[in-house]
């Protein structure tokens, strides 16, 4: 089940691939989620530059705020 105000996405990977970012993962004491997470984060960082994901961030917040809050029922 996804955090709440995370996208559950299915993805396919390399096995050889998924094998380091849980190995990278376990050394950095994260679940191989926060792994990839922190990687693609890092990865849009370089790519992107640092104002681009402070923009990212900044939206993400704002649409944390405006979204109802779960009641944990499903419908």
């Amino acid at each position: 089940m996804a955090s709440p105000g995370k996208k559950a996405f299915a993805l396919r990977i390399d096995p050889v691939l998924w094998a380091e970012v849980e190995r990278l993962a376990a050394a950095e004491l994260r679940s191989a989620n926060a792994q990839a997470e922190l990687l693609l984060r890092e990865a849009l960082r370089a790519r992107l530059g640092e104002a681009a994901m402070q923009r990212l961030s900044a939206r993400a917040a704002q649409r944390e705020v405006a979204a109802p809050p779960d009641d944990g029922q499903q419908g």
